[in-house]
């Protein structure tokens, strides 16, 4: 039986949608937008309904665009227009302009009907940040501003009034919106579960052209820990040793070590002082939970990750493709080492908010390789939290992986078993019928994953490109603004939620913003949860009972409506 099909889905790529009216433009156009509309230059966007109320919690940040479209010119060029933001008091606001970035592989083929366009193209993604408040238009094309409105932490409850003007350089007003947003004095809570997007280390030091852990990378390191905190990733993949995730076979990653190992006549030797570093980056940008990179290679658990080690005055790498999982060489050297290392977790962490990884995604026919690596390590790890993706039933009832990550369109044999602790994932195999953030996805489909992860009781989310800056098995670096699908191996945005900005800072994406909110939704449905009830949630955010991870609204208003009831569900 085919799977059921998503509801909601607006039929974005049919002709009537495309502003195809020639008839030369007097004026210029302005559409207030929520967050949730992708403008394209070709398009008319959705306007944002107002009848909706808004809110913002203390802390919160919340986004809306105005898309622009200037008067018809046959020659010469719009003016630029300055954009001014008035709000009360209590309420900052952050201006970024919507770029169209390329996206050349955008979906399979047979996808479902929720996607905008599956064509190579130009696509609205990046959100570049306007350090003057003016933008330039475009002939004859739709072109967006992105408005963030963060409430101070001090903020009083009342109703917000955000007024928007748009300026021609000659001074004449080219548009105006006004809206009101209900400020909320008490803050989201914190969020319960693990919401980890893997942090990629390397990719950061390639683009920048700086030296691992140089003050420059660990500058950068902590910029972009910065934004991943922003969007409520509380989790961070800690490349104690390099990571051995999306690195072809015989291939090797640039070395991110953070623990020094060095090999003498006794035994091994450690230097921890890097990773002490980290915890305390990571603790200042309110991280709660350490990952610590997979002790065998991805997709079959075989090999050992790339681990260097200092012999005398040279480094060589001691393990890697070439060495088995089973080399009692590589045991030799987790004896020390993992002892040594849960006793620094533990007292500069609390190893209780640290995750181990075996190996990622092993399948059915990797049981006995897996099982063997897990042989390896269960003494040392004994009374540890270990957490792998999989997507194998059979595998998990074995009692191979104790705590699973299932990818969201293989849920459901574990949702029906009531499997718990649980965790949910989505990436590149999740491109049909579940949620995703795909560039050429709308983003209705991105923000669809939050009540998912409440309704469903997830105890975690992971996704594997927070910043993965490298073609398709880590063969070659990319320039993400150039290439955002992987270099043709991934669904353009799946790689990577941020861009490495020009000004050595990380710059959003339409689809990190939007995941934030999806997240900032779960945390309501806690408040929500614990001042009325788990039955107060589910009768506002699934009234019907149907919500499933195959069965959910892509219309934008249907979470904005959600969000709207849950706060009033609290007074």
């Amino acid at each position: 039986m085919p799977p059921p099909p998503v509801r909601g889905v607006s039929n974005r790529m049919t002709k009537d949608h495309l502003d195809v009216d020639r008839t030369p433009r007097a004026t210029w156009t302005s559409v207030l937008c929520d967050s949730l509309e992708k403008v394209f230059p070709d398009a008319r966007p959705r306007p944002m309904n107002t009848a909706i109320t808004q809110h913002v919690f203390a802390g919160e940040t919340i986004s809306v665009q105005v898309a622009l479209l200037p008067p018809s010119l046959l020659e010469g060029s719009p003016p630029e227009v300055v954009v001014e933001v008035a709000a009360s008091p209590g309420i900052a606001v952050a201006l970024s302009t919507v770029e169209l970035v390329p996206a050349t592989f955008l979906a399979y083929e047979g996808h479902d009907g929720g996607y905008l366009r599956d064509t190579a193209g130009l696509y609205p993604d990046l959100l570049r940040p306007l350090a003057l408040a003016r933008v330039r238009p475009f002939i004859g094309q739709w072109r967006a501003i992105w408005i963030d409105l963060t409430a101070a932490q001090d903020i009083e409850d009342g109703t917000v009034s955000v007024q928007i003007t748009l300026r021609a350089d000659d001074g004449t007003t080219v548009g105006r919106h006004e809206f009101a947003v209900e400020a909320m004095a008490e803050p989201l809570p914190q969020l319960e579960m693990v919401n980890t997007h893997w942090f990629h280390c390397d990719g950061l030091a390639t683009y920048y052209g700086v030296d691992v852990w140089s003050e420059q990378h660990w500058s950068l390191v902590d910029r972009f820990l910065g934004a991943a905190a922003e969007l409520g990733i509380n989790s961070v993949l800690t490349p104690v040793w390099t990571p051995p995730l999306d690195t072809a076979v015989g291939h090797y990653r640039l070395p991110t070590q953070l623990v020094g190992i060095t090999e003498t006549t006794e035994g091994y030797a450690f230097d921890f002082h890097h990773l002490e570093r980290w915890m305390r980056l990571a603790r200042s940008h309110g991280i709660r939970f350490l990952e610590i990179s997979h002790l065998f290679s991805q997709w079959g658990a075989a090999y050992t990750p790339a681990i260097y080690v200092d012999r005398g005055s040279e480094t060589v790498r001691a393990f890697g493709w070439d060495v088995p999982a089973v080399d009692p060489g590589y045991r030799r050297l987790l004896v020390s080492l993992l002892p040594a290392l849960r006793a620094v977790l533990d007292s500069g962490w609390g190893l209780e908010r640290v995750i181990f990884h075996v190996s990622d995604e092993p399948r059915g026919e990797h049981a006995e390789s897996y099982k063997a690596a897990r042989s390896v390590i269960d003494d040392l790890l004994a009374g540890c939290v270990i957490v792998d993706a999989l997507s194998d039933f059979e595998l998990f009832t074995s009692g191979t992986v104790p705590i699973p990550v299932i990818a969201t369109n293989h849920a459901e044999p574990f949702l029906r078993a009531g499997v718990r602790p649980l965790w949910l994932y989505y990436c590149v195999g999740q491109h049909r019928d579940v949620a995703n953030r795909f560039i050429a996805m709308p983003s209705s489909r991105n923000r669809a994953i939050g009540a998912q992860l409440y309704l469903t009781g997830a105890a975690g989310f992971l996704h594997w490109g927070f910043n993965f800056y490298n073609s398709g098995g880590s063969l070659t670096a990319i320039d993400p603004f150039a290439t955002t699908d992987a270099d043709g191996s991934l669904p353009a945005g799946d790689p990577f939620l941020v861009y490495p900005g020009t000004d050595e800072r990380p710059w959003h994406s339409i689809r990190s913003r939007v995941f934030g909110e999806a997240i900032n939704d779960v945390r309501l449905m806690q408040l929500v949860r614990d001042r009325r009830g788990d039955e107060v949630v589910r009768s506002v955010a699934d009234p019907h009972g149907r919500t499933t991870l195959t069965d959910y609204s892509l219309d934008p208003d249907h979470y904005r409506r959600v969000r709207a009831d849950l706060v009033d569900s609290l007074r």
